[in-house]
């Protein structure tokens, strides 16, 4: 969570009111969540998720999470390549965008390994228990996403 916009969360209670918030969101259709899960042995190891989605205007915020033990062995990017596909071709989206903690060059590093560009730079973006946070913006077009996918 060092890196999340939010702090962690305090207790149980607001873990479980978190639920029902993304519950509530999948419902409507304004959020999609996943979980990511080792093949080997199915143990679930982090979220990839679609939200803000904006059907009319064709573009969504993407947002991930991975536990620490499971940092810097490609699961993530793996999972994302699968989201972004999924954003792109079965929901015909035109635009995925991310915003990211410049400190956290890993994160940085898987998005830009996707092929997003970096679109900006928000100066005290962010106040997260007690520290001010800046952000950057991440944008990926499908145009460029299916330009990237003929190459490889």
């Amino acid at each position: 969570m060092r890196y999340w916009s939010t702090p962690p969360l305090p207790d149980r209670n607001s873990a479980e009111t978190l639920t029902s918030e993304i519950i509530r969101d999948v419902e409507l259709g304004a959020m999609m969540k996943w979980g990511v899960a080792r093949m080997s042995d199915d143990t679930v190891i982090g979220t990839v998720t679609l939200f803000h989605i904006d059907l009319d205007n064709g573009r969504a915020e993407l947002g991930y999470a991975m536990a620490q033990e499971s940092w810097g062995q490609g699961f993530m990017g793996e999972a994302l390549r699968g989201l972004v596909n999924y954003a792109f071709n079965t929901l015909n989206l035109r635009r995925l965008e991310a915003d990211v903690d410049p400190r956290n060059g890993a994160s940085v590093r898987t998005l830009e390994r996707l092929g997003f560009q970096r679109e900006g730079f928000l100066r005290e973006r962010w106040h997260v228990a007690g520290e001010i946070q800046d952000a950057l913006f991440y944008g990926l077009l499908k145009r460029e996403w299916q330009s990237l996918s003929k190459s490889d």
